[in-house]
């Protein structure tokens, strides 16, 4: 048994929990299991018959008055009885604030530790070997997990597409688990000042970088971002000297993206952006350098003055749409 988390909202999914249900349901072939959802909540409003509607074994609602919002000691609870009524060989989960804050709490009353922020995997002699980046993306590491189940993985954001996860028909099981006092009273959920996009949510981005050379030629790009469809980011330097504002920035310390399409312009590809939309499906890279890294991990790549190529871009992407 492989075991999913599904995290929510008030009901609302969030959509990396698809990113993870892909992950559990790929481990799951390759060992020959079944995988099964979990939500806990005190009312579910109609989220597990949204995630019946994907290939798992079951939707295991896990139900509890003390649930109606989340707190880590509630799910650390209503998690570590699933787990010992379940006795999944793994718990897969997308790496998000919530997950980092009540999975090694769960992890650490069975003794184990969470293996987390992975970026993929691979099975080698009969074990998988997972990877994850540490020092700010950097490096890659390799790891082997020993020792008895359940084996606790987090899944960094973008490492798989949601729209691959595989579709079936689930039963709904509702349990209702023990929770024990709580020992925190939650405030409200904190609050970014609203921005006006939201890049992880985007399919189509176009990215600038210091090859733009200045705050008006940005106008160019953003041609190109509404010709498309689009939406306009950018890397650390632009945003430094408030050419656009810090909700655009895409890296280590922006946004982690993982669009349909990434058109960097002018971006060098250093490793602080790079870790922030390296699994971006298709990324095309303008730059005049051709010895720029970002052509390391582009798809397709043009050596050339973005000032040339984009209005060629433009007009050519216009003709198409007609």
């Amino acid at each position: 048994m492989i075991l999913v988390f599904i995290e929510h909202k008030d009901g609302v999914l969030n959509k990396t929990s698809l990113e993870a249900i892909t992950a559990a349901q790929a481990i799951a072939k390759d060992i020959n299991d079944r995988v099964s959802a979990v939500i806990p909540c005190d009312d579910d409003k109609g989220l597990a018959q949204e995630i019946a509607n994907y290939d798992l074994e079951k939707v295991i609602v896990a139900t509890n008055p003390k649930l109606n919002v989340y707190t880590p000691d509630g799910y650390a609870d209503a998690w570590a009885e699933i787990i010992k009524r379940e006795k999944p060989q793994y718990v897969v989960m997308s790496h998000t604030y919530q997950v980092r804050d009540f999975a090694p709490k769960v992890a650490a009353r069975f003794d184990r530790e969470v293996l987390a922020d992975v970026i993929r995997y691979r099975k080698e002699e009969g074990k998988f070997v997972f990877t994850r980046r540490i020092f700010l993306g950097k490096l890659d590491a390799d790891v082997v997990l020993q020792g008895e189940a359940p084996y606790f993985v987090t899944f960094q954001s973008g490492a798989f597409r949601p729209d691959k996860a595989e579709k079936g028909s689930a039963k709904i099981e509702k349990v209702e688990v023990n929770v024990s006092e709580i020992r925190m009273s939650p405030e409200e959920p904190f609050q970014e000042t609203k921005s006006e996009v939201d890049l992880t949510k985007s399919e189509i981005i176009v990215a600038v970088g210091r090859g733009i050379k200045s705050q008006e030629n940005i106008a160019l790009a953003q041609q190109l971002a509404d010709v498309l469809g689009g939406d306009l980011a950018a890397s650390r330097p632009i945003c430094d000297a408030e050419w656009l504002p810090i909700d655009r920035q895409i890296g280590s310390s922006g946004q982690t993206v993982a669009p349909k399409l990434y058109i960097a312009l002018g971006i060098s590809g250093a490793i602080q952006h790079v870790v922030g939309m390296k699994n971006s499906q298709v990324i095309v890279a303008i730059n005049k350098d051709p010895e720029a890294p970002i052509f390391d991990i582009a798809d397709y790549g043009i050596v050339g003055d973005l000032f040339d190529a984009v209005p060629v871009m433009i007009e050519e992407i216009k003709k198409l749409k007609g």
